[in-house]
């Protein structure tokens, strides 16, 4: 095979990746559909165009995925349906598989839902020991959901014993430092371990190919759906609690401490398992509702920003750096991130850039700028008063991310312009999200002692 003919294999690997992500095409269409692309590439390599010309134009002709989607849906529309169904042909192998899957997320939820409620035996309640619950909430219920994605994706003994000393070294940094309760340290323990351990459930997600960048953009797709089916529970928990007290206070039986007590703390802990199971077992049914939101955020988002600017530029007033507005300022860059992260998971690559792409641009270059200038104000409250673990922690995740959206502003700007293609931004991201990770570790483990636990 010449290097032309490996390029175009890849490219038709690339295409059909992409078309099988669309839950309105199944297998076989997407067999069907690549043999009409093969064909029309033959074709137009035999009236002289290069291989890589001539994909391309058989792809222009084909129409683009999301034109080719919505007609597969209008044929097909009971599929979404049956998909949606969670019951399977239980004499086949999928069938057999899915009872397996049910059986072991019914373990690991329950597992979850025991763990939360375990603190008691030794005195503890979630009512009177915050400063327990605050850092530990986290290890209660992710080492669960990475035991079913572990077990689901067959991990070996070596990604597993990693899973277990990571898991470990979290218990560790969250219970043997001498914090106190005032203590900062406390504050950032709480907000980053859940963030470390959440990338160790992504090391869980990837243990059938660890290295390929590929699995690490799915884990962010997973990370989208999970955050979904989590708060569609969560609103259905709501609904059935409403019940509850309507009922039972209905016939003079107060529901409140049972309710405080066990329904909700064990449910909250077990749904973590249970939207895992429900993103593995019914893939792509809501994958689109992620990039949905960020096509209707992300304008508004950007508005908002360059509102912020112009006001900034207006009054010449400083930024509040205290604690909470430092929170709220990285949370937005965060949303930020995450409306890139998920437009990127969503996009044709193959497609040109477009007005979307630009907007996005602009989204990302207002990001920036809040950025800098938050970085400024850090920089010269730390000169002049002293630095303090909020402050030190902010200044190195604003840094982080002033990294990451300087370079995604550089690729994306060179993408609107084609002189880059999109796999380079795709590929730029999920190669920095293991950043964040060792961040969020730097923070939970060194941080403490470093500020002599203050």
């Amino acid at each position: 095979m010449t290097d032309g003919q490996a390029e175009l294999q890849a490219q038709f690997a690339q295409w059909r990746h992409y078309v099988q992500r669309r839950r309105e095409l199944t297998s076989a269409d997407a067999d069907e559909l690549e043999d009409h692309l093969r064909g029309c590439v033959d074709e137009l390599v035999g009236v002289g165009l290069r291989a890589d010309e001539a994909f391309l134009v058989a792809v222009k002709r084909m129409g683009s995925l999301d034109e080719l989607s919505r007609e597969f849906a209008r044929e097909h529309s009971e599929r979404l349906w049956k998909q949606l169904v969670l019951t399977g042909d239980i004499d086949s192998p999928a069938g057999a598989r899915s009872r397996r899957d049910l059986l072991a997320m019914i373990v690991c939820a329950a597992g979850a839902a025991a763990s939360i409620k375990a603190p008691e035996l030794f005195g503890l309640s979630l009512e009177q020991d915050g400063a327990f619950y605050a850092p530990n909430l986290a290890l209660f219920v992710l080492p669960w959901l990475a035991a079913f994605l572990a077990w689901r994706r067959q991990a070996g003994k070596a990604v597993i014993g990693v899973l277990a000393a990571l898991f470990a070294l979290g218990a560790v940094a969250a219970n043997v430092y001498p914090l106190g309760d005032e203590s900062q340290s406390v504050v950032l323990t709480g907000i980053h371990l859940p963030i470390a351990l959440w990338f160790v459930v992504g090391l869980a997600y990837i243990a059938d190919d660890l290295r390929a960048p590929r699995r690490r953009m799915d884990f962010i797709r997973f990370t989208g759906e999970w955050f979904v089916y989590y708060v569609l529970i969560g609103l259905g928990g709501g609904v059935l609690i409403a019940f509850l007290f309507g009922t039972f206070e209905a016939i003079g039986i107060s529901p409140e401490g049972f309710i405080a007590q066990w329904v909700a703390p064990c449910g909250a802990a077990a749904a973590v398992v249970v939207a895992g199971w429900l993103v593995e077992a019914k893939q792509s049914v809501v994958e689109n509702i992620a990039p949905v939101l960020t096509r209707l955020f992300t304008p508004l988002f950007t508005l908002a920003l360059l509102a912020f600017l112009v006001a900034f530029a207006v009054t010449s007033g400083g930024i509040d750096v205290e604690r909470e507005a430092l929170i709220l300022f990285d949370l937005l860059l965060v949303v930020v991130l995450a409306l890139l992260l998920y437009s990127i998971s969503a996009r044709d690559p193959l497609a040109p850039a477009g007005v979307f792409d630009k907007l996005q641009l602009a989204l990302v270059v207002s990001a920036l700028a809040i950025d800098v200038l938050v970085l400024m104000e850090i920089t010269g409250r730390i000169t002049e008063f002293g630095t303090t673990p909020n402050k030190a922690a902010a200044l190195g995740e604003n840094i982080i991310l002033l990294a990451n959206l300087a370079w995604s502003a550089w690729l994306m700007l060179r993408l609107v312009r084609g002189r880059t293609p999109f796999a380079a931004l795709e590929r730029w991201q999920t190669t920095y999200l293991p950043v964040y990770a060792l961040w969020a570790w730097i923070v939970v483990l060194v941080f403490p002692p470093l500020f002599a636990y203050l």
